[in-house]
């Protein structure tokens, strides 16, 4: 059983993947309630949106879901907004605040150290490697974590999300050229896209953990509203083309400028 996918590349730019797993073992599975096996919060078929839109990028994907062990979460259990309604390192709630786990089939403290020996860390080792194999390579490193999340859920945030969600934990995970390049093509793409700069989401564990510039290693987060790719935000969640083309040619410009910006970073590390 492989927790992750590696693609490698040849360019900047590396893609990552965290929650779009859907894999669940199947001792893990038999613990879920009915509202747990729905994987409710996956990041619905973005390998498939992105696939093709930078030539030359790294993909980093794990394979194993959310529910699972978060890998977008600081292993050390510790919460990315404090104050505010989010899910753990291991969820005991979907997004709507409901369970997930048949009661008295709770996670404990020995299935959080196993998943995060067997999920966690392989993931973010292979995911370390990456980032070290290209800067080796091209003198910087440049992460774009990928995610995406249904549009509208209240016990989150209020109202209805952007469409582009742009975060860079207050500018301190990537240069100031990055933020600008991807806000500037995010605004380019409106009225058909809305977009914001490190609202509800800017940016998770992974982007915060490995997003440092003064060694090279830059980080952004792009949290997409699902509504733009997906024929519906229920089950089965199905992907529909015609609705992410206008948002695949918007992310394919995004890539493109970032990965552009790569050169002149390298004149700056």
């Amino acid at each position: 059983m492989s927790v992750f996918k590696v693609r490698q590349g040849d360019g900047p730019v590396i893609l990552a993947y965290p929650h779009s797993g859907t894999l669940v073992p199947d001792e893990i599975a038999a613990r879920f309630n009915a509202q747990g096996h729905l994987l409710r919060d996956t990041d619905w078929h973005l390998p498939t949106l992105y696939h093709g839109l930078l030539a030359g990028a790294t993909h980093v994907e794990a394979t194993f879901h959310r529910y699972v062990i978060d890998a977008n979460r600081d292993p050390s259990g510790a919460s990315l907004y404090p104050g505010q309604n989010t899910t753990g390192l291991i969820p005991l709630t979907d997004f709507d605040n409901q369970p997930i786990w048949k009661p008295g089939e709770e996670p404990t403290e020995d299935d959080r150290a196993m998943r995060l020996e067997q999920f966690h860390a392989p993931y973010h080792a292979a995911l370390r490697a990456e980032i070290e194999r290209v800067r080796r390579r091209h003198g910087v490193a440049i992460l774009y974590d990928c995610h995406s999340i249904r549009s509208v859920i209240p016990h989150l945030f209020e109202g209805r999300l952007p469409d582009l969600n742009i975060g860079t934990d207050n500018g301190k995970t990537a240069v100031p050229s990055i933020q600008q390049a991807a806000a500037d093509v995010a605004a380019a793409a409106a009225p058909t896209f809305t977009h914001v700069v490190n609202g509800r989401f800017r940016g998770g564990w992974t982007t915060r953990h490995y997003g440092q510039p003064q060694t090279g290693v830059h980080a952004i987060q792009m949290e997409l509203a699902q509504a733009t790719h997906l024929a519906a935000e229920s089950p089965p969640f199905a992907y529909d083309d015609a609705r992410a083309a206008p948002l695949r040619d918007t992310l394919s410009a995004l890539l493109n400028r970032i990965d552009a910006l790569a050169a002149e970073l390298k004149g700056d590390a």
